[in-house]
């Protein structure tokens, strides 16, 4: 009887181990990728990733900073709007430099009284003179023109005063200086700016108060190809590329725009500016015509291939 039981246990475990060892040398079939991915359109193209940013002639993106400190308590602009150059888009809180210019400008009535009062006195003065040279010495008749002379250049100093004052007060509200669109406003009412920007809380880094971009809405995609790629780049007359819309199928054409002849170490892509780098890259700008049928944003990373017009 025992040694049945055994055998049976000894059938029983083989069997549970030819069982499990079946089932975990089954293949699971592999999950469908959730898009097509990327592959090189070109023989011999290179791989390169970009950025998406407004369309300008020299630089990426307008980035505004003020050039004084303080608290913003005006907003006059929205994400997506359209701005004229001139326009007022922020105004911080400037009563201290408002109160300076009403007192330059106090100053300038107070100085421009007092030479009224002592040029007047300087030639009733210079009048009796005339008539009898007795009836004022030349000692009272000097000091009189200096009187005059210091009091004009208390003006001139109060005008110049009140003049540095009107534009240190021009300068709490921030004007846009070309057309475009507001691409991102980085600070709130009650937020404290600097000539450094603003603090970001998730980044831990200091940005432009605002960012704008080209009025004509116009996109392009800016490359980072690696140093060790640049012997295949092509001439750049002969230049041809494609981005690939990540989370898509989507390939555009692109049209070479510039390149930046520097090569920089590659923290671009990460926005660490401490971030210790030993790949450097150089910077290829592409413009391209965006798809009616997606939507592609300013800071929208992107897959590129560039090659020659060997397309397959």
């Amino acid at each position: 009887m025992k040694n049945k039981l055994l055998i049976s246990l000894a059938c029983l475990g083989i069997l549970l181990a030819i069982t499990t060892a079946y089932f975990l040398a089954r293949k699971q079939d592999a999950l469908p990728p959730a898009f097509e991915p990327a592959s090189n359109p070109y023989a011999e193209g290179i791989y390169a990733k970009g950025i998406v940013e407004a369309l300008q002639n020299s630089g990426s993106n307008v980035n505004i900073y003020p050039e004084v400190s303080g608290v913003v308590n005006k907003i006059l602009v929205k994400e997506g709007q359209e701005v004229k150059r001139g326009s007022v888009v922020l105004q911080i809180e400037d009563s201290i430099p408002t109160a300076a210019t009403e007192l330059a400008q106090a100053q300038i009535e107070s100085a421009k009284a007092s030479l009224k009062t002592v040029t007047e006195s300087y030639q009733k003065q210079k009048m009796a003179s005339e008539i009898d040279s007795r009836s004022v010495s030349k000692d009272i008749l000097d000091n009189a023109e200096n009187a005059v002379l210091l009091a004009t250049a208390n003006v001139e100093v109060s005008q110049k005063q009140y003049n540095s004052a009107r534009s240190l007060l021009a300068k709490y509200q921030i004007k846009v200086q070309v057309d475009g669109h507001i691409f991102a406003v980085n600070t709130s009412l009650g937020s404290y700016i600097s000539p450094q920007g603003v603090y970001d809380t998730y980044t831990q880094q200091s940005q432009p108060i605002l960012v704008m971009g080209s009025s004509d809405r116009s996109l392009a995609v800016r490359c980072y190809v690696d140093e060790i790629l640049l012997q295949r780049l092509p001439n750049i007359k002969d230049i041809d590329a494609y981005m690939f819309i990540r989370g898509s199928s989507t390939r555009v054409s692109l049209k070479i725009v510039r390149l930046q002849p520097f090569v920089s170490p590659k923290i671009q892509l990460s926005n660490q500016r401490t971030e210790r780098v030993d790949v450097r890259v150089l910077p290829v700008i592409f413009s391209f015509e965006t798809p009616k049928d997606i939507t592609i944003f300013p800071g929208q990373l992107v897959d590129v291939y560039i090659g020659k017009n060997d397309v397959r």
